[in-house]
C-alpha cells in the first residue's frame, strides 16, 4: 500500500477549522482508494510568531523536506504586522522549495449563484510565476521620514524563471483545451515585461499545437468578468497572478471556493497546497468558514502525488454537495464548515 507523508500546517484564523475538515476528506478518499496517509501537524504561523518571534522554527524548512507535500491553511492575525507573513512564511517556503508554479484553477460550481450574468461554463487555470517577478522583495526605503524619502522595489525576471513556468503552462494546455493566454503590461513596463513577452513567445514556438495569445492585464481583468469562458491556461507574473486569482474566486462566487498549489514540478522538494483566501480572523471559531477551497486544494495535492482517480472523486463529491445545496453562509446557505466536509465524504 502506498503511503504519503503529509505536513499539516493549519496556520491562523479559519485555517484551524478548514484544514482539519479538509484532512477528514483526505482520509476518507485514501481509505476508498487503498492508499495510506501519515501526517504531522505544525502550529506555525502568526500565532507561533506571537510566542516565539518567528513564523516557523529555525529548522522548520529542514523538517518539511521530509514530507511528500504540505497541506496549508492560511497565515496572518490582526496583531501581527501584515508585511511579515508572506516574507517570513509563505515566500520563504515557496522560494526555498523552488515552488515556481502557483496553480490556481477557476471553475463553475453547480448550484452556486455567481455574480456574473453569463450562464456559460467556466473552466480555466491561472499559472502564476511564483518565485520571481514583482514579489522578490529586492529594494529598500531611503530616508523614509524626510521630504526626499523614497521606497524602491525591484522586479526580477530571469530567462530561466520565465522559461520554466512557460513550459509548465504549455504542457498543461496540452492536457486541456490547447490554449495559453499570457498576461503582460509591456506597453508601459518596457524592460521587464517586454523580456517576459519575448521569452514566452520563444517557448511558444516549441508547442505549435497550442494556440497562444498575449493580453494586457487591464484587458484580461475586464475579460475575466465579461467573457471568462474564453480562457484555458492563463500564464501570469507573480503580482498579476495574485490579483487575477482573487478575481477568479469572485467570478466563481466566493474566495472560499478557490483552491491552489505551490508546485515544484520536478518534485525535488515538497509542494504546498492551500486555499486562495486569507485567515479571516473575524469569523474564526464560528464553524461557518467555507472549506470548499481547502478541500479542492486536497484534490490538487492528490493529483500532484499521482492519485488522479482519488482527486477526481473529490471533485465529483464537491460538485454533488454544492448541487444538493450544501452551501456555507458566504454562498447564501446555512451549512457549517463541518457540514460541508460531512457532505463531501458522504458523496465520495
Amino acid at each position: 500500500m502506498k503511503n504519503y507523508n503529509i505536513a499539516v500546517v493549519p496556520g491562523d484564523g479559519i485555517g484551524n477549522e478548514i484544514v482539519p475538515e479538509g484532512y477528514r476528506v483526505l482520509e476518507a478518499v485514501a481509505k476508498k482508494y487503498d492508499f495510506n496517509l501519515t501526517s504531522e501537524v505544525f502550529d506555525w504561523g502568526a500565532g507561533y510568531y506571537l510566542k516565539h518571534n518567528k513564523f516557523l522554527p529555525e529548522d522548520g524548512l529542514e523538517k518539511l523536506k521530509a514530507f511528500d507535500a504540505v497541506y496549508f491553511g492560511s497565515v496572518g492575525l490582526p496583531e501581527v504586522d501584515d508585511t511579515l507573513p508572506a516574507k517570513d512564511y509563505t515566500f520563504k517556503v515557496r522560494t526555498n522549495f523552488n515552488q515556481y508554479v502557483n496553480y490556481r484553477p477557476v471553475r463553475t460550481y453547480p448550484g452556486v449563484q455567481r455574480p456574473l450574468r453569463t450562464e456559460k461554463h467556466i473552466d480555466f487555470v491561472i499559472v502564476r510565476e511564483n518565485t520571481e517577478g514583482e514579489f522578490v522583495q529586492v529594494g529598500s526605503q531611503y530616508l523614509p521620514d524626510s521630504e526626499n524619502g523614497m521606497g524602491v522595489d525591484t522586479s526580477i525576471f530571469t530567462r530561466k524563471g520565465i522559461e520554466r513556468v512557460a513550459h509548465y503552462a504549455f504542457k498543461l494546455a496540452r492536457k486541456r483545451r490547447h490554449k495559453v493566454t499570457h498576461i503582460t503590461k509591456s506597453n508601459t513596463l518596457i524592460n521587464s515585461l517586454t523580456y517576459w513577452d519575448r521569452v514566452i513567445k520563444e517557448v511558444a514556438t516549441q508547442y505549435p499545437d497550442v494556440e497562444h495569445d498575449q493580453m494586457y492585464i487591464d484587458n484580461s481583468t475586464a475579460s475575466f468578468v465579461l467573457k471568462p469562458e474564453v480562457f484555458d491556461v492563463v500564464l501570469t507574473t507573480n503580482l498579476f497572478g495574485d490579483i487575477l486569482s482573487d478575481l477568479g474566486g469572485a467570478v466563481m462566487g466566493s474566495l472560499g471556493l478557490g483552491g491552489s498549489g505551490n508546485i515544484n514540478p520536478e518534485k525535488d522538494f515538497p509542494s504546498m497546497f492551500e486555499p486562495i483566501h486569507g485567515s479571516a480572523p473575524d469569523i474564526a471559531g464560528e464553524n461557518i468558514a467555507n472549506p470548499y477551497g481547502q478541500i479542492w486544494s486536497a484534490a490538487i495535492m492528490l493529483e500532484h502525488l499521482g492519485e488522479t482517480e482519488a482527486a477526481n472523486n473529490i471533485m465529483e463529491a464537491i460538485d454533488k454537495s454544492t448541487s444538493e445545496g450544501v452551501l456555507t453562509k458566504d454562498l447564501g446557505g446555512t451549512a457549517s464548515t463541518s457540514d460541508v466536509a460531512d457532505a463531501v465524504i458522504k458523496n465520495l
